[in-house]
């Protein structure tokens, strides 16, 4: 009995421990619902306010998630593939039943600046509001009032694919309290009018860091790691903060010009997920694009010491077999001497990021995937060589590029590199 007695104390405490944590998860996770509207008529919308929300929009990149590959502008359906298995953007069309149509502007905001939907379920942080939440008051009213005026599309989003216990939405409450700080910076008086609106389209309405950043094992940006280079649907989104030691340094002109147009160059053309986001960036006023380039080149890190080099064999039968393939599949175009290079609007190989880039990756997406014609512009076209090339092909062609058009170590084990990509691996 005694020995009873003298652990009831300890139970009884842990009881109410358990129960108060209890109380403190069931508070975190529940979030109200905020009472559906009608979905206003578009006519009762300021036109002016939803003509601003179109340049928010294009800086939030809101299209470029929101649609689906031959799917309607903004009615979702993209799948995302995440370390933790494949989301689905949702509609942001103003149809009441499957998109924001009964939203209200509170709801909008709430959305962006929390990560809750109108009906309180937690949003995956896939949707960059960590980021979104820096937006000012007016940039989300705008933005609420162009989608507003959109035509509504009846379009479900489907149904996430996501690893246990992660499809289990309030478990999102708990990766807020980590990694969410909700609500705008305030205005640096010590800096410019351009260096303040930079850094809000950058770390806020643009997302930047979302995919130029490295993740933890929970999905979060690394803390300190900001814009220092990430991995976005098997692409290399390079370090934004090293961007003046590349082997030719990029000038706050040359990224305005890539930012504005998808080609550099002295650096290369846009490609994968940059593609659309450049699409986007062409559509809004140059003074938004130029403060973006004053406020990431304020974080350019010195150059130091390099990066100490590893030894890697040189494999020059791969080489010698990667030569032939340029001659004859690409060299009409990016040879020295091809129309393409003499009238200096193709990039050339030499000072290409991907050939010097410090894997193969998205040397290797190019050539898989190329750039899908843009119809007006021919020197932003590459074709496709996935089915035409095997994975073997592929490799002694990356291994040959960086041989030829770069000083660096050669790249280790490209053949593994490309089968997995070519498998979709979105996490190597």
């Amino acid at each position: 009995m005694l020995s009873r007695n003298r652990w009831k104390p300890i139970l009884i405490a842990a009881a109410a421990l358990a129960a108060v944590g209890a109380a403190v998860a069931a508070c975190l996770m529940y979030e109200p619902a905020i009472a559906p509207i009608q979905p206003p008529a578009p006519a009762s919308i300021d036109r002016e306010l939803a003509l601003r929300g179109a340049r928010v929009v294009a800086l939030g990149d809101c299209a470029v998630c929101h649609t689906a590959p031959g799917g309607k502008p903004y009615a979702g359906g993209l799948p995302l593939s995440t370390p933790f298995g494949t989301l689905y953007t949702t509609n942001i069309t103003p149809d009441a039943q499957t998109g924001i149509g009964s939203w209200s502007l509170d709801a909008f905001r709430r959305a962006l600046r929390r990560g809750i939907a109108r009906d309180g379920h937690q949003l995956y942080p896939a949707f960059p509001y960590v980021h979104y939440t820096r937006m000012s008051d007016d940039d989300i009213a705008a933005a609420y009032a162009f989608l507003m005026r959109r035509d509504p599309v009846v379009a479900k989003a489907p149904d996430n694919d996501l690893i246990f216990p992660l499809n289990f939405r309030q478990l999102v409450a708990f990766w807020n309290v980590l990694f969410l700080r909700p609500g705008p910076d305030a205005p640096d008086p010590a800096q410019s009018v351009a260096w303040n609106r930079g850094r809000e389209l950058v770390t806020g309405l643009g997302h930047c860091a979302a995919c130029h950043s490295p993740l933890n094992p929970i999905g979060a940006e690394s803390w300190g790691k900001a814009l220092h280079g990430g991995v976005v649907d098997g692409w290399e989104a390079p370090s934004l903060v090293r961007l003046s030691r590349a082997r030719v340094p990029w000038t706050e002109a040359d990224l305005v010009t890539y930012l504005r147009t998808g080609m550099s160059a002295r650096h290369g053309a846009a490609a994968g997920p940059m593609l659309p986001v450049t699409q986007e960036l062409a559509t809004v006023p140059l003074q938004d694009v130029q403060a973006m380039a004053t406020y990431l080149f304020s974080l350019q890190q010195p150059a130091g010491d390099p990066a100490p080099s590893h030894a890697a064999e040189v494999d020059r039968q791969a080489i010698a077999r990667g030569a032939v393939l340029f001659r004859g599949a690409c060299a009409s175009c990016h040879g020295e001497k091809a129309p393409m290079q003499s009238v200096g609007g193709r990039p050339g190989l030499a000072t290409s990021s991907a050939v010097q880039a410090a894997t193969p990756r998205n040397v290797i997406q190019m050539m898989l995937l190329g750039v899908p014609w843009q119809g007006e512009q021919p020197m932003h076209y590459m074709p496709a060589f996935g089915a035409t090339f095997d994975d073997a092909q592929l490799a002694d062609l990356a291994m040959y590029l960086r041989a030829t058009y770069s000083t660096l170590s050669p790249w280790q084990d490209v053949p593994q590199a490309v089968a997995a990509i070519r498998k979709g691996d979105a996490t190597r």
